[in-house]
């Protein structure tokens, strides 16, 4: 969705464009890996790896490449005792499913090598954030590979992505794939809020992420002027306001565990709302927000827009936990913010 600022992204992080690898990744060399994280570009990065370990090749014409691709990953990353080993495809959108199949085949051979431990671990969300993985990428232009943890790839899946599918006749919009992702991302950072917490959305039409949340066991007031999906009609843990959100005063003792914002319109005011809002929430509760960048068109626009946005909330009393660009976001950021553990008086 940024393709158009690529160039200054990557010279935002300080480095310069080596090669394309599929549709959706960029081989960029960068002065440090740690540097990434403190870069104002970084918040671009949907996912990103450090290439410890690359093989360029093609694999279909590669005679025992599972084999020789495994003993090659071993030897490099078995003393470094990854936590886990997932592999997947350099070009996801794909219609072939050849690489999908090779990195199956590729990660089962490689567990055979590694630890028992590492070999059963098969959930994905189970890993620790904070501890290293072994993630590679496979494709045409052959294998890629490095070990990093969760939180600092943005992501627990290979390439970041978690495919949410939207075929469902019950599917309301495509926001509840996103509120899922978000809801996903989070655990990077935090733990999910669980079943029976209150959570408050604004800009909650036509009910996707309302959707996403009532599935999952939540309470919600949503907060809207375009009125909700009619399949959302007499649901008891469901309160509805078709009213303006800067018009919507709750009741002073009603308490909220979490926000999620997905208001369309300025950011500025959006996150102004939220921050007036978050006087309602718990101690320690979570706000979800989406910053839209609608008729921003430059890359130093969406930084200072990015800037004002994140300032105003810190402002406001949230602390800053992470921002990511979804797959299933637009030209459009999802931040993470947590209230103050204790009000001040």
């Amino acid at each position: 969705m940024f393709a158009d600022f690529s160039g200054e992204i990557v010279e935002g992080l300080g480095g310069h464009s080596l090669r394309k690898l599929g549709s959706e990744y960029q081989l960029i060399q960068v002065p440090s890996v740690e540097g990434l994280q403190g870069s104002e570009a970084s918040k671009y990065l949907r996912w990103n790896l450090p290439v410890e370990h690359a093989w360029p090749c093609n694999p279909e014409k590669m005679e025992g490449f599972v084999e020789k691709a495994a003993q090659a990953m071993f030897r490099k990353f078995g003393e470094r005792h990854p936590q886990a080993v997932f592999i997947g495809q350099l070009d996801p959108s794909a219609s072939s499913r050849y690489y999908k199949t090779l990195a199956s085949n590729l990660r089962g051979r490689t567990l055979q090598l590694f630890s028992k431990e590492i070999a059963a671990f098969k959930e994905v969300e189970a890993q620790q954030p904070s501890r290293e993985t072994l993630f590679c990428l496979v494709g045409k232009e052959g294998l890629f590979c490095g070990m990093q943890s969760p939180r600092d790839s943005n992501g627990f899946y290979p390439g970041g992505t978690k495919y949410i599918s939207q075929s469902s006749p019950d599917t309301i919009s495509r926001a509840g794939a996103k509120a899922a992702e978000a809801l996903h991302g989070l655990l990077l950072h935090h733990p999910a809020p669980p079943k029976g917490n209150h959570w408050l959305e604004l800009g909650a039409s036509p009910g996707g992420m309302t959707a996403e949340l009532l599935a999952r066991g939540y309470k919600v007031t949503a907060i809207d002027r375009a009125p909700l999906d009619k399949r959302l009609d007499r649901r008891s843990d469901l309160t509805f306001a078709q009213m303006d959100v800067a018009a919507f005063v709750p009741n002073g003792s009603m308490k909220y565990h979490a926000i999620l914002s997905d208001m369309n319109g300025d950011a500025r005011e959006a996150i102004r709302q939220v921050v007036r809002l978050g006087k309602n929430l718990n101690p320690g509760g979570l706000v979800i927000f989406t910053l839209k960048t609608p008729g921003v068109t430059s890359y130093m626009e969406t930084n200072l827009l990015y800037r004002d946005v994140v300032s105003e909330a810190v402002a406001g009393g949230l602390e800053f936990l992470a921002s990511t660009h979804l797959t299933y976001n637009r030209h459009e950021f999802t931040l993470f913010f947590k209230s103050a553990t204790t009000r001040r008086t």
